[in-house]
């Protein structure tokens, strides 16, 4: 095997519609355009979203709410799951690379530890933001936080 004898898999590749290439090839005279109006004229475009004259569906759905362009997003680690992996993986120190190696956040995220549950244990958390009752907790045990 080769680079010159390759070929895709069988089924799939499909023939492109050929148009416009005589009566005998079933999609001659006019071209699947149909008769007359503007369709079947050149240079002939419709709007994004135009729906003959109907109410276009962006128009009719009613608009609630505001999301602001420049809102910023954490995705949320609690307490317990803190000392949950301290305690699985013998860690005295959880930074970002630990969320990531465990699953909980993903390379462009920013994480934010929220105060559901307790630490126990002694541990320095490194994240991006980290809420007050969270740090309070974390604080109490001798731990220490750092945001990144």
């Amino acid at each position: 095997m080769n680079l010159s004898n390759l070929k895709p898999a069988s089924g799939s590749i499909k023939s492109s519609k050929r148009i416009g290439r005589g009566t005998g090839s079933g999609r001659g005279g006019t071209s699947t355009r149909g008769h007359k109006g503007a369709g079947s004229r050149s240079g002939h475009k419709n709007k994004i979203g135009f729906e003959g004259g109907q109410m276009p569906l962006q128009r009719r759905v009613p608009k609630v709410g505001f999301k602001s362009i420049n809102r910023v997003e954490y995705v949320g680690v609690n307490l317990d799951v803190i000392q949950a992996l301290a305690e699985k993986f013998n860690l005295t120190t959880i930074t970002f690379a630990d969320f990531q190696a465990h699953g909980l956040a993903s390379k462009n995220d920013l994480v934010k530890v929220l105060g559901r549950g307790e630490v126990t244990s002694k541990i320095e958390v490194k994240a991006h933001a980290f809420s007050a009752t969270a740090q309070k907790a974390i604080e109490a045990v001798g731990g220490s936080i750092e945001k990144l």
